[in-house]
């Protein structure tokens, strides 16, 4: 009797395992490759990457390129060698994927895009993208400026005719930069208001703080009494740009205008301390709708070949009511 419990005991330690091991083999794994943790945006995607993948189930691969291309097509190649069963990544910038996204689907395995763009010769080299309308935030970014100094009847500070503008832009080459830059340049030059705006100069900050003081600095040390506005292509660099203001003796969102994009918490403080004027929402809470998409790929259901989530603007008059119920 003792023995037959024995050889009941293992055998079903053994049903228990072999259904355990099914459940490990069934998984999913995919590989992502991040871009790096240059701002509070790109955290907060992040955590939410990570967040969604635990919730759905899903063993994650995580890789941080800390900004370079060369990090994220190693990443890419080492998913590959793993043999996951699907690759996402956000591009550091938008070309020089050709030859690394032929090596994934010679090897069957489908790539998706999150948040930024990516220019390849055959679409068909990845599935699908998950992300942002970077172009429709540039567009936004004039639309809100034109509004603002209509309404306000903003003049320029130097008596001149024209109000002068200086842009920080994102990193060289991100599908981020190019796109919110278009659609700002292609807005402003539609604009019947075209006129009464001047570019003075536009130079990368790389959606960093620290390289948005840098070059806010620069900018105020050539033309400290001529700037009226300051477009920041995202808010960690207008917050170092809030920085350089002050210590030039300006008062921002006074002074300059301040107009950010990503729509982050800090830009919310500032907006409430008085010191930026509105920002552009760049939504980073892409991980469920990712890996929802994910899973549909994997099982063979059709999907749209971009998915955009959705993303609103907002100004220093709405900053303080809605600080609470941001989730980034």
């Amino acid at each position: 009797m003792r023995i037959s419990k024995t050889l009941l005991a293992l055998g079903l330690g053994a049903a228990l395992a072999a259904t355990s091991f099914a459940q490990a083999e069934d998984k999913v794994v995919i590989g992502f490759s991040q871009i790096g943790a240059e701002s509070e945006w790109r955290t907060a995607n992040t955590n939410d990457v990570k967040k969604a993948a635990e919730e759905l189930g899903i063993e994650l691969k995580f890789s941080d390129a800390q900004q370079k291309q060369e990090n994220q097509i190693k990443a890419i190649r080492t998913f590959i060698a793993q043999k996951v069963d699907l690759i996402g990544f956000v591009p550091v910038v938008e070309t020089g994927w050709d030859n690394i996204l032929r090596e994934a689907k010679r090897a069957k395995i489908p790539v998706m895009i999150m948040d930024r763009d990516l220019k390849v010769s055959d679409d068909s080299l990845y599935v699908a993208k998950i992300g942002t309308d970077s172009y429709a935030e540039g567009r936004k970014m004039f639309e809100w400026m034109d509004n603002y100094v209509t309404q306000t009847d903003r003049k320029a500070r130097n008596g001149g005719d024209k109000l002068n503008i200086v842009i920080l832009e994102g990193t060289v080459g991100a599908s981020a930069a190019v796109g919110r830059t278009n659609g700002f340049n292609e807005a402003l030059a539609a604009s019947p208001n075209k006129d009464r705006y001047n570019i003075l100069a536009a130079q990368t900050g790389d959606f960093t703080r620290a390289k948005g003081q840098q070059v806010m600095e620069s900018f105020l040390k050539s033309y400290r009494d001529d700037i009226d506005i300051l477009i920041s292509q995202n808010d960690d660099m207008a917050l170092g740009a809030i920085q350089a203001i002050e210590a030039a003796g300006l008062k921002p969102a006074q002074d300059i205008i301040i107009i950010g994009a990503d729509a982050v918490k800090g830009m919310f403080q500032a907006m409430i301390d008085g010191k930026a004027n509105a920002t552009i929402e760049c939504n980073p809470l892409q991980g469920k709708i990712f890996f929802e998409t994910a899973l549909k790929v994997l099982k063979g259901e059709p999907v749209q070949k971009v998915v955009y989530v959705d993303e609103g603007v907002f100004s220093a008059d709405q900053a303080a009511e809605v600080f609470p119920t941001r989730k980034y």
